[in-house]
């Protein structure tokens, strides 16, 4: 063999091998920048979506004016007599008790709640549209979740108080107060902010893209979820949880001291004492009745769509009327109240 051939060869093929090797990094690096642009190019599409499209209470253009002037005097009618409610506490020191203190702020959730709802509905309404931008819908969940929660551990709070009252009424004065009914309101207020502050941030934590519609008149979790193009088992996860502590606990928790309650006041001999140990917890049961039906009724049920008008439906008497039929059910049924007032606002009485 010729060795001069083989020592001109070898340079050639130890260049043709490094001419290879620079070729397929060159082209490693290339694939790689392609990839990063691909990536950004998602992640851009992922941040695309700045609003949402609320569906509206109805698609029919012939209702809207009914439900703008009907839902109208609903809100009126919650914020006036809310208010009312709340200065007539405040301003009377005779009804500077822990049941009327708890009823203050049960007002006071009653017209945030209605206002954190309502007056972007009344805006699709009258035809100005139905977007809200992503800011605002994680907004409207945040203080929507937080006044919820805390009307649902406020209540169980009030039947704690109405349990005291009835079957414990030598120890009223020490289990209800002015220290523990501070502590029980302020637990009630702090542990459902805390709660939606966990949604809203895993919440913001997600990607949205494809369609911006909302199956719904306002932001809800459920809703947001489902438009989401990153994996969503840990807000499922902590959805569930939450919807375990704030509605199956806390209604057992109300429904076992009612229980205590209806048994005591059956123990009682005299219709007279019968009566008045009732009519200090049946405004509290028929609140109780009202708000946890519509809660349930809207939140248990598959996601078919007759099932999600009558989520509408629901969402609409947690919203708006039970919120106004709350001070009517407290005052009508209340001489302190009524009393109050009319001493508090003569013209109104």
């Amino acid at each position: 063999m010729d060795l001069s051939i083989c020592s001109h060869q070898l340079p050639m093929e130890a260049s043709l091998m490094t001419s290879y090797h620079i070729l397929s990094t060159a082209k490693t690096v290339e694939f790689a920048v392609m990839l990063r642009a691909q990536s950004q190019i998602t992640m851009n599409n992922y941040t695309d979506v700045v609003e949402f499209v609320l569906q509206g209470v109805s698609g029919d253009p012939g209702f809207q004016a009914s439900f703008l002037a009907l839902f109208s005097i609903f809100y009126t009618m919650a914020v006036t007599g809310n208010t009312l409610i709340f200065m007539a506490i405040s301003l009377n020191s005779s009804l500077h008790t822990p049941m009327y203190f708890f009823l203050a702020n049960l007002a006071l959730l009653d017209i945030a709640c209605t206002s954190t709802v309502l007056p972007k509905m009344f805006e699709g309404l009258v035809g100005k549209g139905s977007h809200i931008s992503y800011k605002g819908c994680l907004t409207q969940i945040f203080f929507l979740s937080w006044f919820l929660g805390a009307e649902l551990l406020l209540l169980t709070a009030m039947a704690y108080d109405r349990y005291v009252a009835i079957c414990r009424p030598l120890h009223y004065s020490m289990l209800m107060s002015r220290p523990v009914c501070v502590l029980l309101a302020a637990s009630v207020w702090v542990i459902s902010a805390i709660n939606s502050s966990v949604h809203t941030g895993l919440l913001v934590r997600l990607h949205f893209c494809g369609s911006n519609q909302i199956r719904h008149f306002f932001c809800e979790i459920p809703a947001l979820l489902q438009l989401s193009c990153s994996p969503t088992t840990l807000n499922n996860i902590m959805a569930v949880i939450a919807d375990v502590y704030f509605g199956v606990v806390n209604f057992l928790f109300t429904m076992v001291s009612y229980s205590f309650i209806i048994a005591s006041i059956l123990r009682i001999r005299s219709a007279e004492g019968k009566r008045r140990a009732f009519s200090t917890c049946s405004a509290h049961l028929v609140v109780v009745t009202l708000y946890y039906s519509t809660i349930i009724y809207a939140y248990v049920q598959p996601g078919s769509g007759s099932s999600l008008e009558n989520s509408k439906v629901a969402a609409l008497l947690y919203t708006a009327v039970s919120p106004t039929l709350n001070p009517l059910i407290y005052s009508l049924r209340n001489k302190d109240v009524k009393v109050a007032l009319r001493k508090v606002f003569p013209c109104v009485c």
